[in-house]
């Protein structure tokens, strides 16, 4: 067996090592792992995406994605199913896995993890091996990923079957004789489990990609011999035919109410206007790219000018057109959300690491060069000073983990300049991916979870479960946030007013009630009016990121 080299000489010594992706998967363990498991369920989109998966483990209805009583129309049912699969699994270990949102992380993370094996496996073919190793490695470290594992939902696993699809569609497009049909059947594949976790964004970036070759080409000459490859006159019904029991199913359970609302309500909306206050403008994308690339962006600004010379190659040319229209689109997409553009990510990294890896590599004009130091200094110096400023306005207390961070991420820039000043981009890219494992530790697995004032959801259902109370019979009023039920039970009432929650706690025995604040006093008259004597017997003080307010939330019982 050939001896496995350690980690920081694997970029070097690669074609000697036979384990690539054991190092990968171990980067990503250790990068992924902090926080994973401890941070509270966010306040709203993963607790909806969590609860719905939740409620379909309860209820048995695998079609319909629900939260409470109200139809989530929205998205596809992929996660939930992948979720749900993730849930029975742990439960059949014995595990209490339900009401864990750790349980329905791990859908993302799985899926994060195939993106970064995949954009090394298939990413070897268009830039080698050591570029690939050092692409799918800044992809692990990259800020914008890192936050999408530890987020239940879609995003994560969404970027692992388009990895997959573009990986073998570049097999195509470089070498169309050698295309398999086996490797044209992973192709439409990928694209159907893409289909299913969120609709027409999966086949998207290829059917863009195509369009791209197809003009850069000159396609109506060349016969595009790649897109014989990839057999599409079985492969599209092939795609089509993985979703299409479900959405059959679907239309038929929700009288046509779900692709009324998916593609009226989200889709087109999302196009169209700033949905939910997402607004940003043309740019946008681009001006967050280095806080979102984070580590690896610096690489990639210095890579592209060298990448757009070598356009003429057809890995490059093939990165190029997967990278390029899907960006365009999304920044002409009014809704802007950072995640939108992860799928460009591996072709991006994928370009910047070649320009690293190539001893013939250009330097970079000095003002992209500017930028990129821009981005690595200004992000991992903003990190660490909300490392130690957020335990202090949020809590009003100092975190020593807190404190860990700034000396962390003097470390991370220090050593990439030092390996920059010798012109050797490709270990300064390692390094900073190397490095962010203990300052992503620190901050994902130290400071966030600690924090206190943020957590309301979870320090409400610890109160409510002191109480010993049935889910049935407790109602909460003026807070709302998604991770609230999810955190107390499927059962929780949410009540519309301070009123309704006297009503509420007046209309039973044995009953619970939670009042924020601005709802106190209606729920105080109301409680005289009925004769109640309500007793405190707890209170939440917390903040409201969501909302950017403070809450102070009392639980009652009747007297």
């Amino acid at each position: 067996m050939a001896p496995v080299p350690s980690l920081p000489g694997a970029l070097d010594r690669l074609p000697e090592t036979r384990r690539p992706r054991l190092w990968l998967s171990l980067l990503c363990l250790l990068m992924w792992a902090p926080g994973l498991f401890s941070l509270p369920p966010g306040d709203r989109d993963e607790s909806r995406f969590a609860q719905a998966s939740r409620q379909m483990v309860e209820s048995g209805d695998y079609v319909r994605i629900r939260n409470g009583e109200v139809e989530r129309n929205k998205k596809p049912v992929g996660i939930h199913w992948a979720q749900a699969g993730i849930v029975h699994t742990l439960e059949a270990a014995g595990l209490p896995a339900r009401g864990w949102i750790g349980s329905y992380r791990l859908a993302a993370a799985i899926g994060a993890w195939l993106a970064v094996l995949a954009t090394y496996s298939l990413g070897r073919g268009l830039v080698g091996r050591r570029a690939a190793f050092l692409a799918a490695a800044l992809l692990s470290a990259s800020l914008l990923l890192v936050v999408e594992t530890h987020i239940a939902k879609t995003d994560a696993a969404l970027l692992a079957s388009i990895v997959v699809a573009m990986g073998l569609m570049g097999r195509a497009y470089l070498a169309p004789a050698a295309f398999s049909s086996r490797a044209a059947l992973g192709f439409w594949l990928a694209l159907g489990a893409g289909v299913l976790l969120k609709g027409p964004i999966a086949p998207m970036v290829p059917l863009l990609a195509g369009l791209t070759l197809y003009v850069a080409d000159r396609g109506w000459r060349a016969g595009l011999p790649w897109l014989r490859a990839l057999r599409p006159a079985w492969g599209i019904p092939l795609m089509i035919g993985c979703a299409l029991p479900w959405l059959v199913a679907i239309g038929i359970a929700t009288e046509g109410r779900f692709f009324a609302q998916a593609l009226g309500d989200d889709m087109l909306n999302k196009v169209g206007s700033g949905e939910e206050a997402h607004w940003g403008p043309p740019g946008y994308y681009l001006l967050t790219f280095g806080i979102a690339a984070f580590p690896g962006a610096f690489l990639v600004l210095r890579g592209l000018p060298a990448a757009w010379a070598a356009r003429m190659r057809p890995g490059t040319r093939f990165l190029l057109a997967w990278a390029a229209p899907s960006w365009l689109l999304f920044e002409a997409v009014a809704t802007k959300l950072p995640h939108y553009v992860l799928p460009a990510y591996p072709a991006l990294l994928l370009l910047a690491a070649a320009w690293a890896c190539d001893p013939l590599r250009k330097p970079a004009p000095r003002w992209l060069s500017g930028l990129g130091w821009a981005a690595l200094f200004g992000t991992g110096i903003g990190l660490a000073v909300a490392a130690v400023a957020l335990p202090l306005l949020a809590d009003g207390r100092v975190s020593v983990p807190g404190l860990l961070v700034v000396p962390v991420t003097g470390l991370l820039l220090w050593a990439v300049a030092k390996a920059a000043g010798r012109g050797e981009w490709a270990r300064a890219g390692l390094s900073a991916a190397l490095l962010a494992v203990p300052l992503y530790g620190l901050v994902l697995g130290g400071v966030l979870p600690n924090l206190t004032a943020p957590w309301v959801s979870p320090r409400v259902a610890a109160l409510v479960a002191g109480e010993d109370v049935p889910a049935e019979r407790f109602g909460i009023a003026g807070y709302h946030e998604p991770s609230v039920v999810f955190a107390t039970s499927t059962a929780t009432c949410l009540l519309t007013d301070g009123t309704a929650a006297a009503r509420f706690l007046g209309g039973g025995p044995d009953r619970l009630v939670a009042v924020e604040g601005r709802e106190v006093p209606r729920f105080e008259a109301e409680a005289a009016v009925m004769g109640l004597r309500p007793r405190a017997v707890g209170r939440v003080d917390g903040f409201n990121y969501v909302r950017g307010r403070r809450v102070a939330i009392t639980l009652f019982r009747a007297s």
